[in-house]
C-alpha cells in the first residue's frame, strides 16, 4: 500500500501523519477486497440460500470499509466527526461480518480468512478512533 507516500506529500500535513489512520486505511481497503471476494465465493457454494446473510453482510461491510478508507485517506480540509463516526461504523461492520463468516468458518477456507482480515481491521479502525479528534 501506498497510503503513508502519499498522505505524506500533502500539502497540508506537510510530512505529519497519523500511522493509526494510515493503518485502518490500510486495513479498510484489504477488508473490503477479502468481503467482496467472499460475497462472491459464497454465491457459489450449494447452500447459497443459507448464506443470504453472511453475503448481506460481506458486501455491507465491503461498502463500509471502501467509504471509511476514502474519508480517512482525504486530508484537504477537516471533517474529524465524520471520520469518527465512520471509523467507529466501520469497527461495527466488521465485527458483524466477522462473527457471521466465522460461524461458517469450518466449512470453507474463504469464511475463516474474511472472518480474520474483518478482525484485523475493526481492531485498527478502533485504534484509529484513538487518535482523532474533532475538529472545532
Amino acid at each position: 500500500m501506498h497510503a503513508e507516500q502519499m498522505i505524506s506529500t500533502h500539502p497540508d500535513v506537510k510530512g505529519q501523519t497519523n500511522d493509526a489512520l494510515i493503518r485502518s486505511i490500510e486495513e479498510c481497503y484489504d477488508c473490503a477486497q477479502a468481503c467482496i471476494s467472499c460475497a462472491d465465493a459464497c454465491v457459489v457454494e450449494d447452500s447459497v440460500a443459507h448464506l443470504r446473510q453472511c453475503i448481506r453482510l460481506n458486501l455491507d461491510c465491503a461498502d463500509i470499509c471502501l467509504a471509511t478508507a476514502s474519508i480517512g485517506t482525504r486530508r484537504t480540509g477537516s471533517n474529524e466527526e465524520l471520520l469518527r463516526s465512520t471509523l467507529e461504523t466501520c469497527a461495527l461492520a466488521c465485527r458483524l461480518c466477522a462473527d457471521e463468516c466465522g460461524k461458517h468458518a469450518d466449512k470453507h477456507e474463504h469464511f475463516r480468512i474474511c472472518a480474520e482480515v474483518c478482525r484485523r481491521c475493526e481492531e485498527a479502525c478502533d485504534g484509529a478512533l484513538r487518535t482523532v479528534g474533532f475538529a472545532h
